[in-house]
């Protein structure tokens, strides 16, 4: 065998290489997940620690679509495994090429497969490819790890998959749901209708004993889809990272493929894991923070409740507002949020003629006064005709690809275009009058229209292809939260995009997430689960107003998955007498309680332990999170009457158990295999303490 080492110093990246091609077939292994190339480019996914196989054996997994035809076969040429030392950490690097002929057609294909050491189970894969012939290349598209997986040979439970899916669609669906036969969903990152898009570029299918997750792993959106689907097919599902040219414009990307040229794909990953879509989300949140993406810490202040004035809707006066702040202190609640009503106009963001007795500097002084922190709705990036901005600043304005400004349906607003240097200085100023000038605490960035733009038409002489607007959208948050922290550093910057699949190319530019307009519930849990795995286990995650809970009225979803908790009651009854969120004498008992709850044991701040429990095959669903030595339990069914099982508790510990909802002595248990039998609706919250 012969080694060479070769230093290579290149934009601060060093690698270091060893040559090996020793082994019968290409492969390559991360922790516990192996993949194999045959003599076609096909792969075989194995994860030693499911029961069965995941995937029935070599499957195309990257494949090009050009010239109408899909072309997976590629004749293997050679192979070379390398280590690897660069800014995401040191591992190991698989290179295979095959080469395709066929109908006039030479087509080099090079798959790159990256393990890091630091990232178990997560492989990294790139490729690129060359024509070799003679005639150009019509591109239209590719798909990387595209895996096909199989159900469980004897699978006694109801769905032989559960999924996590990020697409953003008008009805708001839930993230994370059962995958039956013949279902297809497209979960493109792009635009879905006029003012729904974008989300965090991962899919993950799992069964109940692992699963296979897949993604790609750029700093930058990208308009391609992850779908997930089992159509015509019996007891598997498919998933992949697919790229259709037809999404961009020819200036981003070229479908000419010349003789002689390459192109590469986007870098993309699968990972493999056991439970849930948590392990692989924060394996994802991995790979980004290698890359040197920062999840910002959150101040205390992100932890404290919260009561907005949205019990009142637009048509709220200042005298309810100023009434309802004795009591929203009495209570225990620490911010006071002013919501939408109080503007002009979107794209107009002077104060309206609710203001016209006292400025908005005056109403934050009188919030103040009460010992309250204040925080300003906002809609960024939207502009009503009419508004100011609209008809004075009209360069701003996105222009889609029928030469359109684009509609933000909810406000009957239009986008700004995020990628224009106008267009963030303007944001930047707005956040300085709010902040600096009349004394807001935070800020409450609202609106679905939030999560992504379509690419812009109208300003070719300013960017140099549409699709700017796309990868600019983050930096517009970044401008926004940079601003607010300057002017104050335990500012509260939380973006609710309403309903949508949030984007991972926004989370760093928040330090408050929020389950944004959940329908129920489990959708509170199911997006706390996911904002704890890309944010981190002590992210604070606002549950939003109890009053969009089941019954109005579930603190136990938003204290029991660690989430901050928060209302929009109205009061006293004088103020808003037909108001069907009136804080009555029942509300109030029931508000104290959770709030004594809360801030005794202030589980946002512990550390979330998602890989416990699985969300979608176990029941009850179950959520833990660990805090100054003892772990809170928090079990949730319609009804249950049986035994729960207390994951996570040290070998050879003994543990008191609580009920620490009623403050009931539930006994003792040692933390081996520690369960309990129980019986109860809708929930349990249950705290094993160390004896």
């Amino acid at each position: 065998m012969k080694f060479r080492l070769i230093a290579i110093l290149s934009i601060g990246v060093l690698l270091s290489i060893t040559a090996c091609t020793t082994s019968k077939e290409p492969t390559i292994q991360s922790g516990d997940l192996t993949l194999t190339f045959d003599d076609q480019l096909h792969t075989n996914v194995d994860f030693s620690e499911a029961e069965e196989d995941l995937i029935d054996g070599f499957q195309p997994s990257e494949v090009l679509k050009v010239n109408g035809q899909t072309l997976s076969d590629f004749s293997l040429t050679g192979f070379n495994s390398e280590s690897v030392r660069d800014r995401i950490g040191k591992g190991r690097q698989l290179t295979v090429t095959g080469k395709l002929e066929q109908e006039g057609q030479q087509i080099t294909k090079t798959v790159t497969a990256t393990a890091y050491d630091n990232l178990p189970n997560l492989i990294v894969t790139k490729v690129e490819y060359k024509n070799d012939g003679q005639n150009g290349l019509e591109i239209n598209g590719w798909d990387n790890n595209k895996y096909t997986l199989s159900a469980l040979a004897d699978n006694d439970e109801m769905e032989n998959f559960w999924s996590f899916q990020s697409g953003t669609y008008p009805s708001r669906q839930d993230w994370v749901l059962p995958i039956g036969d013949n279902f297809y969903q497209k979960n493109y990152q792009g635009m879905n209708s006029s003012d729904y898009g974008g989300g965090t570029p991962l899919a993950d299918v799992w069964r109940p004993d692992a699963g296979l997750a897949v993604g790609h792993s750029e700093l930058k959106p990208h308009l391609v889809s992850l779908p997930v689907n089992s159509e015509g097919m019996q007891s598997k599902v498919q998933i992949a990272v697919q790229f259709d040219a037809d999404s961009i414009s020819q200036k981003k990307f070229n479908r000419v493929l010349s003789p002689g040229d390459s192109f590469s794909t986007l870098e993309t990953f699968v990972t493999a894991h056991k439970g849930d879509f948590y392990a692989s989300m924060k394996n994802y949140r991995k790979l980004l923070q290698a890359k040197g993406v920062q999840f910002p810490d959150a101040p205390e202040t992100a932890y404290e409740p919260i009561w907005c004035a949205w019990g009142y809707e637009r048509n709220f006066t200042i005298e309810q507002v100023v009434n309802t702040l004795p009591k929203v202190k009495e209570l225990g609640f620490d911010w006071a949020v002013l919501d939408d009503g109080w503007q002009i106009a979107e794209g107009d963001w002077r104060t309206n003629d609710k203001f016209n007795e006292t400025t908005m500097k005056e109403f934050v002084d009188h919030v103040h006064d009460y010992g309250l922190k204040a925080k300003l709705w906002w809609a960024p990036l939207a502009a009503d005709p009419g508004s100011r901005v609209h008809e004075e600043e009209t360069e701003m304005l996105l222009v889609n690809k029928k030469g359109e400004y684009q509609d933000i349906t909810w406000w009957d607003s239009h986008y700004l275009n995020p990628a224009l240097s106008s267009t963030k200085e303007y944001h930047k100023e707005l956040v300085r009058i709010f902040m600096e000038e009349w004394g807001y605490d935070g800020l409450k960035i609202d609106g679905q229209h939030l999560n992504q733009v379509p690419p812009d038409y109208g300003h070719e002489d300013r960017q140099d292809y549409p699709e700017k607007s796309v990868e600019e959208l983050p930096v517009l948050y970044k401008e926004i939260y940079d601003t607010a922290l300057d002017i104050k550093p335990d500012a509260v910057v939380e973006i609710c995009p309403c309903g949508a699949s949030i984007s991972s190319f926004i989370t760093p530019f928040m330090n408050q997430s929020v389950s944004s307009d959940p329908l129920n519930s489990w959708q509170i849990r199911l997006k706390g689960k996911t904002y704890k795995a890309l944010m981190g286990e002590d992210a604070a995650y606002y549950g939003d107003h109890v009053e969009l809970s089941d019954g109005q009225s579930d603190f136990a979803s938003s204290v029991g998955i660690g989430g901050v908790i928060g209302t929009k009651f109205t009061w006293p009854e004088s103020s808003a007498p037909d108001s069907e969120f009136l804080l009555t004498e029942e509300r109030e008992e029931l508000v104290a309680k959770w709030m004594d709850i809360y801030k005794e044991y202030m589980l946002p701040k512990g550390e979330y332990l998602g890989e416990l429990y699985d969300i979608g095959f176990d029941f009850p669903e179950a959520h833990a999170i660990e805090k100054d030595g003892s772990i809170f339990y928090a079990f949730y069914a319609d009804s249950y009457d049986g035994q729960v099982e207390l994951r996570g508790l040290t070998d050879g510990q003994e543990y008191t158990l609580t009920n620490y909802e009623t403050g009931e002595e539930l006994g003792s248990v040692s933390g081996d295999e520690a369960s309990i039998e129980t019986s109860f609706q809708d929930h349990v919250m249950i705290k094993a303490s160390p004896k």
